[in-house]
């Protein structure tokens, strides 16, 4: 059975770590530190935990290639009640007691064309 390229297990598998990789250097440029990546529960995942000004970041990456949707609005009211859920236990693990913020990063194209956005303050806690 013939299966769309963005359906493929490893080939988006590959391109999500490229791109969360593209993130963390692109924060790491704006001062960010990285804290950690790819924190998994049973119920969601968060892509990157970073801190800046001493307030913990979790930050959300998107990536599409073609044109017939933004990656923002791939982001939708489960997958935030996810990594809610998520940043909560990593909350909780970590007793973190500064300030939380939740942002989200698009990145549209490839290569030469390629765009990254910085949604900071994306949503509530």
């Amino acid at each position: 059975m013939f299966r769309p390229r963005i359906f493929r297990r490893g080939v988006s598998k590959n391109k999500g770590q490229r791109s969360e990789e593209l993130a963390a250097c692109f924060l790491k440029k704006k001062g960010y530190k990285i804290v950690d990546r790819n924190f998994r529960k049973r119920y969601g995942e968060v892509d990157i935990i970073a801190e800046k000004n001493n307030t913990l970041v979790f930050v959300e990456v998107r990536s599409l290639t073609g044109d017939f949707m933004d990656p923002l609005e791939s982001i939708t009211p489960q997958k935030i009640e996810r990594i809610s859920k998520t940043a909560a236990a990593y909350l909780m693990e970590m007793d973190w007691n500064g300030d939380v913020r939740f942002d989200f990063i698009g990145i549209k194209g490839e290569g030469k064309d390629r765009v990254i956005e910085h949604f900071e303050n994306f949503f509530g806690f």
